[in-house]
Parts: structure tokens; C-alpha cells; sequence
């Protein structure tokens, strides 16, 4: 292996990858689900080893094979974490953030970096995130998350993404979360020469009135209709913002179109939102849907850019170290996991610093959709053990088997 090899897993239609590749790591191997987005890793980048299929099916690739790569990376699915889904968490069989986790014990990469929505960073998956942290630091790294937001790297949207990263304790003092590059272009700013690329004397117009960021670009999933903008609260944005998001165009307005035609987004102009550009090119392969999904369910590469260039720099020990420090996100799971012995709710509010009974047993059932939770009652006393982790990280008796061939069809 190159010095600098990367492995991504999810890897979606190139995204995170051409960031990724741009801060200088080489693709040792991809791996992706769906063949749309495969045929357009292939079509950008013939040279790379693109994998197909589920990312944890033992035929489709073996992380045994990739141990002591610089950089393992993925964009794992979503709607697990998703504030617009269920919040299913680790009893999804689309979750493959703890199993993501797992491999790091088997490839021992000098580094891990996972990128998922804002929801994995509400107080929801506070255990989860704690028993992401823990499993980490047991396996010799010292893992960090934070939520970014692609407008504070040049990127014409909301988008906020969470983020782990995770380091050897050598490099770990090294990294730094980067720095944003100051604001954004307008949506107008971004697009005004695709508006008028055929002719539409409205174009110009049009861009004073889109002077606003795009809200986050929603890819959505194959069980889903055709390509549209995302909900009702986007489309009213869009709207505001002279687009009309009832779906993505063929082509850009033409000459013939009025001044104050309402136009929509071709995939070409939606991809440029994302963070593709003359600085970042990519072709998207497929039909219109298909690419539409593709570019919308995308890591924004200047972000994977960014965040490429602070992993680097911390392998090469640049800039000033940092003390490190253990980063706490739920102390009720913590004070259950270090018991073998069931405790006391008395005690469990004591370490967590809970006041409340009705915020403990908030919280002891918040930890319960994630991890199997005893409850011991005798006569007026209850008492609570932590069990196992539910989430999928590679059992062959793990329900998530069946449920994703079951499924199959509709998971992207």
C-alpha cells in the first residue's frame, strides 16, 4: 500500500471521494450499494477499485485485505439518524455506523473518518455516540465528532453534517477541526451562467432575487417518487428564491421562455449546489432520477476537502499539538456500562447529575431503543442494567440479515 490509500465504504457517487482525493489520498478501494453510482465512480475514475454490493456482505470485499491503510471513510446510510425519519437508530437495518466502527479493529487504519446528518448529533443517540467513543478509544484511537456545515466551506447550502474522526494518539494532538473560509456564494451567484447557458434573457433578474443560500438538498431513496427538491418547508424556500422544486429539468430555460419564468433546477445546477465545479469536475452517469439521487445524497466534496486536508496534516505533525481530552456526551450511559451489577436509580442521578425522576427514566428510554436495558422491581425498589448493544456490527445471527434482503430493493 501507497502511503496515503484510502478505503471508502458507501461511497456513493464520488463525493467524499474526489474531496478526499484532492487533499491527497489515493483510492486503495470503493464500495458501494447501488450500480448507478458505481458506473459513476467508474466513469470518473477508471482506475480505481470499485466494489458492488452490500458493504458488509464477506463475498462482496474482505477489510481483512486492507489492514494498515491510511484512511478508512464512508458516508454510512442516513435515514437511521435521519430528524425526518424514525430515529430507528441501531434497530434499522440500514445502520451500519457501528459496524463501520468494528472494521477499525480489523484494518487498524492510521485513521477513521464517518460523516452522517445533524440528527445522530441530538441528545437522542447520546449512548449511541458514547458507545461509538468508547468502543474507539478501547481499540486505541482517539475519536472526536463534530457538526459541520457546508456553507462554511464555499458550499451554496445548509447542509449540516456530523462527523467523526478518529486518530492514533500520535497524530490525534495534530488534528484540528478546519476553519471556515467565510461566506458562501448566493444560489444566484452560483448559477446565473447555467440559467442563461440557452439564451434566457431572465437570468440575470432571476439571480438578484435567488440572493439566499439553497437549503439542504434532500437525494431521497428509491421508494420514493422522482426527483424533487426535498419537503414542503425547502420547496417554500426554493419558491422564495424564484425556483420552482416540483422536480429538476432537462435542460436550462431558453430563449423563448419569459422573463419572469419560474424555473426549475437541472441536475447539472444542483450538482454545482453541492460543491461540484471547475475546481471539483465530475460526470454523473444514469438517468435523470437516478442522478438526481446521486448528487443529492452526496458528501459536498469541499468539505471531504477540508476535512482530507486536517487528516493529512495531522499525519505529518504540522501545526501546534493539543492536550487531549476525553470528550463526554452521556454520563447515564457511561455510569451503567461500568457497572456489572444492577443500580440504584439513586445512584444513576448521582453520576449523571440528574435531579429529575421523570428526566432519568427520559433518559434510561432513550437508551433503551439502542441497547437492551434490565429493570429489576422488588417491592418499591427498581433497579436498571445496560445489556447489549443492538446494532448491527457484523453477527451472523443479527436480524439486520433478513431485513436487508427484504428491503433490498428500496435501500440506496
Amino acid at each position: 500500500m501507497t502511503q496515503h490509500e484510502v478505503v471508502e465504504i458507501c461511497a456513493g457517487a464520488g463525493g467524499q471521494a474526489l474531496g478526499l482525493e484532492k487533499a491527497g489520498f489515493e483510492h486503495a478501494l470503493a464500495v458501494e450499494l447501488d450500480e448507478n453510482a458505481c458506473n459513476t465512480l467508474r466513469a470518473n475514475r477508471s482506475s480505481w477499485k470499485v466494489a458492488e454490493g452490500d458493504v458488509a456482505d464477506p463475498s462482496v470485499w474482505d477489510p481483512a485485505d486492507y489492514r494498515g491503510v491510511a484512511l478508512l471513510a464512508g458516508g454510512v446510510p442516513c435515514p437511521p439518524f435521519s430528524i425526518a425519519g424514525k430515529q430507528l437508530g441501531a434497530n434499522d437495518e440500514r445502520d451500519l455506523f457501528a459496524w463501520a466502527v468494528e472494521q477499525v479493529a480489523v484494518m487498524r487504519p492510521r485513521a477513521l473518518l464517518l460523516e452522517n446528518v445533524r440528527g445522530l448529533s441530538m441528545p437522542r443517540f447520546a449512548g449511541y455516540r458514547q458507545h461509538v467513543l468508547d468502543r474507539l478509544t478501547q481499540l486505541g484511537y482517539v475519536a472526536e465528532w463534530a457538526l459541520l456545515h457546508a456553507s462554511d466551506f464555499g458550499v451554496p447550502q445548509l447542509r449540516p453534517r456530523f462527523l467523526l474522526v478518529a486518530l492514533r494518539p500520535e497524530d490525534a494532538r495534530y488534528f484540528h477541526w478546519p476553519e471556515p473560509v467565510g461566506p458562501p456564494p448566493t444560489v444566484g451567484e452560483t448559477l446565473v451562467d447555467l440559467m442563461q447557458a440557452d439564451g434566457w434573457r431572465g437570468a440575470d433578474a432571476w439571480a438578484k432575487k435567488a440572493n439566499k443560500i439553497a437549503p439542504t438538498i434532500v437525494g431521497g431513496s428509491k421508494k420514493h417518487g422522482g426527483a424533487d427538491l426535498g419537503p414542503t418547508r425547502a420547496k417554500r424556500a426554493w419558491a422564495e428564491m424564484g425556483v420552482d422544486a416540483l422536480g429538476v429539468a432537462d435542460a436550462p430555460p431558453t430563449a423563448d421562455a419569459p422573463v419572469d419564468h419560474v424555473p426549475k433546477l437541472t441536475c447539472e445546477m444542483v450538482a454545482r449546489i453541492q460543491g461540484w465545479s471547475a475546481e471539483y469536475p465530475w460526470e454523473f452517469t444514469g438517468r435523470k432520477t437516478s442522478r438526481y439521487r446521486q448528487i443529492g445524497n452526496a458528501f459536498p466534496p469541499p468539505v471531504a476537502h477540508a476535512i482530507g486536508v486536517a487528516i493529512m496534516r495531522a499525519f505529518q505533525h504540522e501545526g501546534r499539538p493539543r492536550e487531549l481530552e476525553n470528550t463526554e456526551h452521556d454520563p447515564l450511559y457511561k455510569a451503567l456500562r461500568s457497572s456489572a451489577d444492577f443500580v440504584t436509580p439513586e445512584r444513576l442521578m448521582k453520576s449523571a447529575d440528574i435531579s429529575d425522576v421523570a428526566e432519568l427514566e427520559r433518559r434510561i428510554g432513550l437508551l433503551s431503543r439502542d441497547f437492551d436495558l434490565e429493570i429489576k422491581t422488588e417491592g418499591s425498589k427498581t433497579r436498571y442494567k445496560l445489556g447489549q448493544f443492538r446494532a448491527f456490527i457484523g453477527q451472523d445471527d443479527h436480524e439486520r440479515h433478513d431485513l436487508f434482503l427484504q428491503h433490498r430493493a428500496r435501500i440506496s
